[in-house]
């Protein structure tokens, strides 16, 4: 066999090796990136059905954990790689999210047809409800409010009819407090909405447990402690001192 023969067959096998370790390398590749895409691409619901808020709330709460997400569903639902959904939805819980969205008179809109007078009740009062809970959650001071309403069902038959009563649970943000005016305010929105209920009969309460209308009442306002009753005492001491101008020898 001539030089040149042996240079080119020499020269076939490198190249021949040199497109086989190529194609091994190529497959390495392909496998690892199928890999890798397959562990990425398995990704499961982590909530679904939410609200913009909460959405956002935790969108924003998934990017400060370095967790990748997903939209689905229009952005209803979020989707997160299938082996951190528990892990994930155990931070949230201790974050406080998802809070939960407030469903308000938009309920008499899904009544279906045939319902009982005790359903329509109901879906009534958890609208109710849940407007009330919206307007008070629009208080600068208020993270967060629920509502609970208490009405009797009126019978004819029965001479005395129990009274409406009301209780407002509110989560006010850190360090912010409700004034009397405002507490005020909460109660005539509630008890005005509700027919027949008395101001008195409506309760707010904050997370602590506390009674805010106990404090409230007890200085109604626009009552000023000692300048109440000036004018009554004027009052009481102006027949002596009009019996002494009287008496007075003339000038």
């Amino acid at each position: 066999m001539s030089d040149t023969s042996l240079q080119t067959h020499s020269r076939g096998t490198r190249f021949g090796s040199g497109c086989a370790a190529l194609g091994i390398a190529a497959l390495g590749a392909v496998v690892l990136a199928m890999t890798m895409w397959s562990s990425q691409g398995d990704y499961k619901v982590l909530y679904a059905n939410l609200s913009d808020k909460d959405g956002g709330a935790i969108i924003a709460q998934l990017s400060q954990m370095n967790v990748p997400y997903r939209h689905a569903d229009g952005g209803a639902a979020i989707l997160v790689p299938a082996a951190k959904v528990h892990d994930v939805r155990l931070k949230l819980a201790a974050a406080g999210l998802p809070k939960g969205s407030v469903v308000g008179y938009e309920l008499m809109d899904g009544a279906r047809f045939g319902q009982t007078q005790f359903q329509e009740r109901l879906t009534f009062q958890r609208g109710l409800e849940g407007e009330l809970t919206r307007s008070i959650t629009a208080l600068a001071a208020v993270q967060n409010a629920r509502v609970h309403l208490a009405l009797p069902n009126q019978n004819g038959f029965f001479r005395e009819q129990q009274k409406p009563t009301a209780s407002v649970m509110l989560t006010l943000y850190p360090g912010r407090t409700l004034e009397r005016a405002q507490i005020a305010g909460i109660v005539h929105l509630v008890s005005s909405s509700v027919p027949e209920m008395n101001p008195k009969a409506v309760s707010v309460l904050d997370q602590t447990g506390a009674l805010l209308t106990a404090s409230a009442r007890r200085r109604p306002l626009g009552t000023c402690g000692s300048t109440a009753g000036a004018p009554v005492k004027v009052a009481s001491t102006w027949p002596p001192i009009r019996s002494v101008i009287d008496g007075a020898p003339p000038l």
